[in-house]
């Protein structure tokens, strides 16, 4: 359904759902549907679009990230707990990592596989926008390859810093905006390609259709660094990987 923007209540609100305009009170739906359909196959994608790259770029999130034996990590939209088995590793047996997602789905994939690995961990399935966690809690917050999906992507980072203890970081890896010399090459890969990969593998072209889009929504460089800055980070800084295909940020809580 498509509805103009009214300014007279949420229902009246719009927001993207990639390329196609959307209620914002649908975002949160068509995105569950999205992962919810790709939830058995999303770590097998994943390695076919990234041919393995994205390992690569979880490693270099979280050395960045400071994260120290026996601190308390908060991995938002965790999904299949990449990073969390990640951050597990770095905070030892004294430490804590909590592992959320909105969609159950995916959560389910992320909690069987770290209850396979024998990682006791705390598992919870919240909104990015309502995180249940007290204010100063966590040493470092992580989300990777989510906050594109979130609909209030400004409230979510306030919420990220809330949590946060004074002197913690946020680490947001996420798709960004790649160098002009690769843009060809690479719009021609996100719209012709993925979409076919996904049919093959997952049996559904449509939503990897919508997450090449909603990677060329989602904000640059600079403009998620300066909505981290507005959500009270500082020192906020990113790191390009692989010609801009993804940056790292990283700001801090003081």
């Amino acid at each position: 359904m498509r509805v103009t923007l009214q300014g007279k209540s949420n229902m009246d609100k719009t927001t993207h759902f990639g390329f196609e305009t959307v209620a914002e009170n649908d975002k949160a739906k068509r995105v569950a549907g999205v992962f919810t359909s790709v939830a058995g196959k999303y770590d097998v994608m994943n390695d076919l679009m990234s041919v393995g790259l994205h390992r690569v770029w979880k490693r270099f999130a979280v050395s960045i990230s400071g994260v120290r034996e026996g601190q308390r990590v908060l991995d938002v939209a965790g999904g299949s707990a990449d990073l969390s088995r990640l951050f597990i590793k770095k905070v030892g047996g004294k430490g804590q990592v909590v592992l959320t997602d909105i969609n159950n789905a995916m959560l389910r994939v992320g909690r069987d596989r770290l209850f396979d690995e024998g990682s006791v961990t705390p598992v919870a399935q919240c909104d990015a926008e309502h995180l249940p966690f007290p204010e100063n809690y966590f040493d470092c917050v992580s989300i990777a390859f989510g906050l594109r999906n979130v609909t209030h992507k400004e409230i979510a980072l306030g919420e990220m810093q809330r949590v946060l203890k004074p002197g913690g970081r946020l680490i947001v890896l996420e798709f960004s905006k790649v160098a002009k010399p690769l843009q060809g090459i690479y719009d021609a890969y996100s719209f012709k390609l993925l979409p076919k990969i996904g049919q093959l593998v997952a049996k559904d072209a449509d939503s990897y259709r919508y997450l090449a889009e909603s990677i060329r929504m989602h904000p640059g460089q600079d403009e998620l660094k300066l909505m981290m800055e507005t959500a009270g980070l500082e020192n906020v800084e990113y790191f390009n990987l692989s010609g801009g295909v993804v940056a790292v940020h990283r700001g801090y809580k003081f």
